[in-house]
């Protein structure tokens, strides 16, 4: 698998093979090629000021597990799935819940600054749909939070979820159809754009909305606990 580092791309299996290898320095460089990403993660997921804490301590296991890490995989979901894990252990350990206000302020600094290019009113409202957008995954259990974070917030598609959560694929996108029609009740306006999430809504089979009667034909009658 291949990942982009600044204006470069980053040969993952070849890195790894290095550090395998015993060239242990090479492991920076998937470092810096997701450390963003990472941050992203750890700050949607609730780990607030730690998220940089947590992320470390993800870095750290990852590479002490890569001689368990499986040829041919891709890094990234991976990685991300550790971050998953740090982040829970450590909301659970502090024994706190995040508030709203604290999830935006990390993540809004884990991202990149919006270009001084970009129409301030555009700006404006990308700002105010993710903030309305994270208030109403505070409604929502952690799995079906989780499912909506990887595939919109972090903009992973539906393999690379499945594999960061350690899911089946099925499980995935039934997950993600609850989610999203419960997300259509507590946010009515909400409309994935198009490109959000690797195509979120149509691998979902819910091409008219969040509560749409296809969604509801796919869905067939599940196990609502999903």
């Amino acid at each position: 698998m291949r990942t982009r580092e600044g204006g470069r791309i980053v040969d993952e299996a070849a890195v790894i093979a290095r550090v395998r290898a015993g060239e242990p320095e090479a492991y920076a460089e998937l470092v810096r090629a997701h450390t963003g990403l990472a941050l992203r993660a750890a700050a949607a997921l609730g780990a607030g000021a730690d998220a940089e804490d947590v992320v470390q301590q993800a870095f750290f296991k990852a590479y002490c597990s890569l001689g368990r890490f499986r040829d041919g995989a891709a890094f990234k979901p991976w990685l991300l799935s550790i971050v998953a894990n740090e982040t829970r252990n450590t909301v659970r350990t502090a024994v706190r819940q995040r508030t709203l206000a604290g999830r935006e302020a990390a993540l809004v600094e884990a991202e990149p600054l919006i270009p001084e290019s970009a129409d301030p009113a555009a700006a404006a409202l990308e700002v105010e749909r993710r903030t309305a957008l994270l208030t109403a995954l505070e409604g929502l259990g952690e799995d079906h939070r989780l499912v909506v974070t990887y595939r919109y917030l972090l903009e992973m598609d539906e393999s690379e979820t499945a594999q960061a959560l350690g899911w089946p694929r099925g499980t995935v996108k039934s997950r993600l159809n609850r989610a999203l029609r419960k997300l259509g009740r507590l946010l009515p306006e909400f409309e994935p754009r198009e490109g959000e999430g690797s195509g979120a809504l149509g691998d979902a089979g819910d091409t008219e909305g969040p509560g749409g009667p296809r969604g509801r034909k796919a869905r067939g009658g599940g196990d609502e606990r999903e």
